[in-house]
């Protein structure tokens, strides 16, 4: 800060006062944004998108002139593809995280993805084309399948979409109870808890526990439960949740090559903020160049004070010379008594009139009764005479 002489001195500087001013009211607000962010980070931070689904298949039918077994044959071929549709709220956004990250792939979007065939046509041992995540899946844009066959197919299906966090299905009938088809499990506990709280279901006199009304007496099996057992009962009423089921018909008609049925799909994806927002909290560019400033800005108000104080040693000079430096004679004489921790006023006591005061008598005469009684004490000592 300035001090209150330089202020005055300089009425610009005021301008400098009301940006620091500013500043702490920016630097707060920043700081209640951060803590905001971060309590925001601690809580899942979902975006309902729509995933839109292509199926398509093509035929290929048996060529007499075909030199390989492919070629002979006839065969179809499924494709099952799909892409994230455009939120026109949030393309810009969008925009700027796939410039910094690789697009998602549309398996990224499913558990497992099973494709039921006719069993008649391909028995029961070929009819199923299953595929399944696991921890070493690599991602793929789409799923293609190949058969032989010169018939059209009806075919089934069924994809499981990967929730996360996980999600469950509810037993039918705490689902009517809640409202809630499938949802996470911190999420219906709290719809459970919210149910609690507003038919005052928890006893009155021993908090922990709650009494159960009819309903949750047919749930849960039991007149009174405490709440910390209900994740435990919950288990046996959560479910996997609904695979996605879709009745396709694999077409060997030229005229329907070139039809491709599609179906929307609501999938929860990361919300792009959040990317921005742990880069923002992790980000510290700008706050190195943020403390490189605030150094600066020492520095110069530490240069600013110095030549305030040379400013004020010119001015106190050149109005009273021989005053000033007098009152800096004293100034360095009580500097350096108390650097030297002198007692006493050594300066004075060497002239003689420091001693021509009405106490300078008596004060003689103290000291030497005391010098006369110490030797008197060292005689006798000496001696070895008893003081009578």
């Amino acid at each position: 800060l300035l001090p209150s002489q330089i202020r005055e001195l300089v009425p610009e500087s005021q301008a400098y006062m009301d940006l620091l001013a500013f500043e702490r009211k920016l630097d707060q607000t920043i700081m209640r944004k951060r803590v905001d962010i971060q309590e925001a980070l601690k809580r899942p931070m979902k975006q309902k998108r729509k995933l839109r689904l292509y199926i398509s298949n093509t035929f290929n039918p048996a060529k007499s002139d075909a030199d390989d077994s492919d070629g002979s044959i006839a065969s179809w071929e499924l494709r099952v593809e799909g892409k994230l549709l455009d939120d026109p709220h949030t393309c810009l956004v969008l925009l700027l995280v796939q410039l910094s990250k690789q697009k998602r792939k549309f398996s990224s979007f499913f558990k497992s993805l099973v494709i039921e065939l006719d069993k008649d046509l391909y028995g029961p041992d070929n009819h199923l084309v299953e595929w399944h995540r696991t921890p070493t899946t690599q991602e793929t844009d789409g799923f293609q399948v190949k058969r032989p066959g010169d018939v059209s197919v009806r075919c089934t299906l069924l994809l499981m979409l990967d929730y996360q966090p996980p999600q469950f299905k509810l037993d039918p009938r705490l689902a009517r109870l809640l409202g809630i088809h499938t949802q996470t499990r911190s999420a219906i506990i709290q719809a459970l808890w919210q149910y609690i709280k507003t038919n005052k279901l928890q006893d009155s006199h021993d908090k922990e526990y709650i009494n159960c009304d009819k309903y949750f007496q047919q749930i849960f099996d039991c007149p009174r439960l405490k709440f910390s057992e209900i994740p435990q009962r919950l288990t046996n009423l959560l479910l996997p949740p609904d695979p996605i089921v879709i009745n396709h018909i694999i077409s060997v008609d030229p005229n329907d090559q070139k039809k491709t049925a599609c179906y929307d799909i609501d999938v929860e994806v990361e919300d792009p903020l959040k990317g921005q927002m742990s880069s923002f909290l992790l980000s510290t560019a700008n706050q190195q160049e943020i403390t490189a400033l605030d150094n600066k800005i020492h520095e110069t108000i530490e240069s600013i004070n110095q030549l305030k104080i040379q400013r004020d040693f010119m001015l106190s000079f050149s109005k009273d010379p021989k005053g000033y430096i007098q009152d800096l004679l004293r100034s360095q004489s009580r500097d350096l008594k108390v650097m030297t921790d002198v007692v006493g006023n050594p300066e004075e006591e060497c002239r003689a009139k420091f001693y021509h005061v009405p106490w300078s008598q008596e004060a003689v005469s103290r000291y030497f009764y005391c010098k006369i009684q110490q030797r008197r004490q060292e005689l006798e000592q000496s001696l070895g005479v008893r003081n009578t």
